[in-house]
C-alpha cells in the first residue's frame, strides 16, 4: 500500500505537492478549509484546521501529516502527537514559525545572527526601543502575519497604538531594528527525521508591497563566503529547531556585509518555486521526501540561472486560462504555474519559471510571460 501523506491546508502549496506525490507513488490527501480551494484536486475532506475533532477525523487513515501553512494551533498539533500521529514538522519545531517572539528568543540561544529586537508591552517600552535605534523600528504582531500583513515600520510609538490597545493582558508586540539592508536573500534547506539535510543555492528575492515578486537563483554576486554563511545559517536553524521537511530562512544582506535572519517558514516557500523547473529536485518533491523520511534528492541547478516571477492579481477581464496560448506561443521556454484562484488585486494566482544560460534573458522572458496575465 502506498504511503499516505495528509496535508492540512488546501492552498497552492498543497496543490503543487500533487504532481510530485503521484511521481513518488505517494497517496496525497488534503484537508481543505472550504470547497473549491486551490488543492481541490486532492481534497479528501473539508474542515476547520482549528477543530481538533475535524482534524482527528482527517488523519485517521494517513501515515504522516504535514502542512500547507503554519496556522494549525499548538493544542491541536500536540493532541495529534499524543494520539500517536506522525507529524512533520512537529509542534516543537513549528512553534518557532508560529510565534515570532518565540523564534527570536530561540535564535538568540542558538547564536544565529539577527536584528536587534525586543518584546514590548507598552507605548513607553516601544518608544524607548525606537530612541535607542535611531528613531525607527519595525513592529510585528508575533502571530499570524504573512506577505507584509502584521508588519509596520514606525518612527513614533503612537503609530502602533492601535495594535498595543488590542493586546490581551500579558501579551507583547515584537519590535526590531530597521535594518539598512542592500537586498533580501533566502536560504532553503530540507531535513528528514533521520537527520539527513540538503541545501539549495541561496537566492535573491525582490519584494513589492510586502509580497515576494521575483526570485533569482542563485543570488547574483553571491561569493563563496556569502554562500557558505547562508547555508550554515539554514542548516544550523534546521538542526537546532529540529525541523523536518522544507525550511525557508529569509535573510537580510546589509551594507556592511552582515547576513541577518528576518523570517522562517517550515514548508515549501515562494522563494523556492524556481526549483520546480530549475533544480534537479523541486522543493515540493523534496518536502514530500523529507516528511516521508525518504532519501533526499539532489539540489543541483539545471541551468546557470533560474528566475521566478509571481503572477499577482491576474487579468481584470477574462480568465488566466484565456492568456495561456499567447504566452506559451511567444515564449515556449517558460514554465507557467497557476493556482486555480480567482483574480483579485495583489493576490498570488500563479508564477512563471525560466531557466537559462543568460540571466538577463531569463529575467526578460519571465517578466514578459507574467505580463500576459495582467
Amino acid at each position: 500500500m502506498a504511503l499516505r501523506v495528509g496535508v492540512i491546508g488546501g492552498g497552492q502549496l498543497a496543490r503543487m505537492m500533487i504532481a510530485p506525490a503521484v511521481e513518488l507513488g505517494l497517496d496525497l490527501r488534503v484537508l481543505a478549509e472550504e470547497d473549491g480551494m486551490s488543492a481541490g484536486l486532492a481534497a479528501t475532506a473539508v474542515g476547520d484546521y482549528r477543530d481538533l475533532e475535524a482534524v482527528r477525523a482527517f488523519v485517521a487513515d494517513v501515515d504522516v501529516v504535514t502542512f500547507d501553512h503554519e496556522h494549525v494551533p499548538q493544542e491541536v498539533l500536540r493532541a495529534l502527537v499524543a494520539d500517536g500521529v506522525v507529524v512533520h514538522p512537529g509542534p516543537d519545531a513549528l512553534q518557532f514559525a508560529q510565534d515570532k517572539l518565540v523564534m527570536r528568543a530561540r535564535l538568540a540561544e542558538l547564536g544565529v545572527p539577527q536584528p536587534d529586537w525586543a518584546p514590548v508591552r507598552s507605548i513607553d517600552e516601544l518608544q524607548a526601543f525606537l530612541d535607542e535605534h535611531g528613531g525607527a523600528g519595525v513592529v510585528k504582531t508575533p502571530r499570524g502575519g504573512y506577505d507584509g500583513k502584521g508588519v509596520r515600520v514606525v518612527r513614533a510609538a503612537g503609530e502602533a497604538e492601535d495594535w498595543m490597545d488590542a493586546l490581551d493582558h500579558g501579551d507583547a508586540l515584537l519590535v526590531e531594528e530597521l535594518v539598512p539592508f542592500v537586498r533580501e536573500l533566502a536560504q532553503q534547506v530540507a531535513r528528514r527525521p533521520s537527520g539527513e539535510i540538503v541545501a539549495y543555492p541561496v537566492v535573491e528575492t525582490v519584494q513589492r508591497d510586502g509580497v515576494c515578486a521575483e526570485v533569482i537563483a542563485p543570488a547574483p554576486a553571491a561569493g563563496e563566503r556569502l554562500t557558505a554563511v547562508a547555508r550554515g545559517i539554514g542548516e544550523s536553524i534546521a538542526e537546532g529547531l529540529g525541523v523536518t521537511g522544507m525550511l525557508a530562512v529569509e535573510l537580510f544582506e546589509t551594507d556592511d556585509e552582515r547576513i541577518l535572519v528576518n523570517e522562517l517558514a517550515m514548508r515549501p516557500h515562494n522563494s523556492g518555486h524556481w526549483s520546480q523547473d530549475g533544480a534537479v529536485t523541486g522543493q515540493f518533491e523534496q518536502h514530500l521526501r523529507a516528511v516521508a523520511d525518504l532519501p533526499l534528492g539532489s539540489t543541483a541547478a539545471r541551468a546557470p540561472w533560474s528566475v521566478m516571477v509571481n503572477i499577482l492579481g491576474g487579468p481584470a477581464e477574462g480568465t488566466l486560462g484565456d492568456r495561456f496560448a499567447a504566452a506559451m506561443a511567444e515564449h515556449p521556454q517558460a514554465k507557467i504555474h497557476t493556482y486555480g484562484k480567482a483574480p483579485r488585486p495583489g493576490r498570488k494566482v500563479g508564477h512563471v519559471n525560466v531557466a537559462d544560460e543568460d540571466l538577463d534573458d531569463a529575467v526578460y522572458v519571465a517578466r514578459a510571460v507574467a505580463a500576459h496575465f495582467d
